[in-house]
């Protein structure tokens, strides 16, 4: 990300590698900057980039490398000892003091140095802030228990004995009930009465009901598996008419 191709404000604008330009457009860069109080983080910084220095929310990583030159025409490539002054100009007294003068080429301090020389550590005053979720303190167990009295009165009162214990089990601070608890207890009695006199008028037993044996009748031999008393009379003769099967098999109506 270049001096010139900032983030959207108000992010922090971060330099990685910047080879400068036309001094002017820096210039204008720097000054919102300055209007809108960004901070610039510098790694590589060369030439008109050298400009963030004179800004008062800026920063260089202890890697960075910050190189600085004269400025010069971009035509005639003779240097520009008026804006070289300028440049020279922003830069903090103590860097200035450090650099003595501008030359042709470059000459390079480290984020070491310029930190030495005052200049805020990026790293020392951003450190990287790491989000963890903060754990909560389980609440101590509550069991929930309804044992029935020897002798209980009615279901009414294990019916409040449950409820009273389950309001207990979730009335910890991590789940307060919002309203009352209604807890459905079934008359044991009274299933177990309906099941079997179902079980009795259909002939079957559901799981978990009471089974009902229902006796069959008595099995027959394999010689009087069929006879003719078992027929019923289902067809009449049409007078003038030969039965195709004999009386043995079929049992005739009588009109």
């Amino acid at each position: 990300m270049g001096y010139l191709s900032p983030p959207p404000s108000p992010a922090p604008v971060v330099v990685y590698k910047d080879v400068g330009g036309l001094v002017s457009d820096y210039e204008a860069q720097t000054e919102q900057y300055r209007r809108e109080n960004r901070e610039v983080r510098l790694h590589e910084c060369r030439s008109a980039c050298t400009l963030a220095l004179s800004l008062p929310n800026v920063c260089v990583y202890p890697d960075a490398q910050v190189k600085f030159h004269q400025a010069y025409n971009a035509l005639t490539r003779e240097v520009d000892l008026g804006i070289s002054s300028k440049l020279f100009a922003s830069y903090p007294a103590a860097v200035q003091a450090r650099l003595g003068y501008l030359t042709r080429e470059y000459r390079v301090l480290s984020g070491r140095e310029l930190i030495a020389l005052g200049m805020r550590n990026c790293e020392g005053d951003n450190p990287v802030l790491i989000a963890s979720r903060r754990q909560r303190q389980a609440p101590a167990a509550s069991v929930a228990s309804a044992a029935p009295t020897a002798n209980p009165s009615s279901w009414g009162d294990i019916a409040s004995k449950v409820q009273s214990a389950v309001a207990s089990a979730l009335s910890g601070p991590e789940a307060q009930p919002s309203g009352s608890i209604r807890v459905a207890v079934a008359d044991r009695e009274r299933i177990d009465a309906r099941v079997t006199s179902d079980a009795v008028a259909r002939s079957e037993a559901p799981i978990g009901a009471l089974r009902v044996d229902v006796p069959l009748p008595p099995r027959r031999p394999p010689s009087e598996a069929f006879t003719t008393n078992d027929a019923q009379p289902r067809f009449s003769q049409i007078p003038g008419s030969q039965p195709i099967l004999s009386a043995k098999f079929v049992r005739l109506e009588t009109r």
